[in-house]
């Protein structure tokens, strides 16, 4: 039994059983004049002792498993790396890797620009966004080497250049502001700061770009743009 002498219980998930939270209310004085554990125990449940919050068995109980339940969802958040265990020769797969948790949890929001041929044999490119692309879809295909990531005409920016299809689309995380004498723009939602993707020009407030020598794409451009609130 815990003898804390008046100080309050912690949260119940510091205890394994409810008899356990009661214990922990008790006090050695408690005990000398009662001269009964279990009687101590429920006056504790009934409210008349204690020095913490009173908590009938059932609502204990779902305390209890609330707070299970939350620790095993935060267990299992930080283990959906779809990049984790695994090692990568290529530089483009090993750049997605080591970005990979900043854009799941919103610290970075990270564009890739791809240019390969896709599988009719016809050079496509385009501009991803990398965090809105890792909350939908499936990522361990593409780490493991089962699928190639290529741009899709519901990307960000889409070019098919034998077609000469072209699309833009706003994503979750960025604005595409395309008739720009400068260019093509992406402006972030979150903190509105432009990220210029021209390599003559600097890609903006808060953002970096990073060309990747790969062996699997023709080009590869990485643009990483931490998102800063304003407070």
């Amino acid at each position: 039994m815990a003898e804390q002498d008046g100080a309050l219980p912690g949260p119940v998930s510091d205890f394994n059983t409810y008899q356990d939270f009661l214990d922990s209310q008790i006090t050695p004085l408690d005990l000398y004049y009662l001269e009964d554990e279990e009687l101590a125990r429920q006056l504790v449940e009934l409210g008349y002792r204690g020095s913490g919050e009173v908590l009938k068995r059932e609502e204990f109980e779902t305390r209890k498993a609330a707070a299970e339940a939350s620790r095993l969802s935060k267990r299992s958040q930080q283990k959906t790396l779809a990049s984790a265990g695994k090692e990568f020769k290529d530089n483009f797969l090993k750049a997605l890797a080591e970005r990979e948790e900043a854009n799941r949890s919103g610290k970075m929001t990270s564009i890739i620009f791809l240019r390969d041929r896709n599988s009719h044999g016809q050079e496509i490119s385009g501009y991803i966004d990398y965090s809105h692309r890792l909350k939908t879809e499936e990522f361990e295909p593409y780490f493991s080497g089962k699928k190639r990531l290529l741009p899709r005409p519901t990307d960000l920016s889409f070019y098919n250049w034998e077609t000469q299809v072209s699309t833009s689309n706003p994503s979750p995380n960025y604005q595409v502001i395309a008739e720009n004498s400068s260019g093509l723009l992406f402006k972030n939602k979150r903190d509105r700061k432009i990220l210029n993707v021209d390599p003559k020009l600097s890609p903006g407030d808060n953002s970096a770009r990073t060309p990747v020598q790969s062996e699997l794409y023709t080009h590869v451009v990485i643009y990483d743009h931490v998102t800063r609130r304003k407070t």
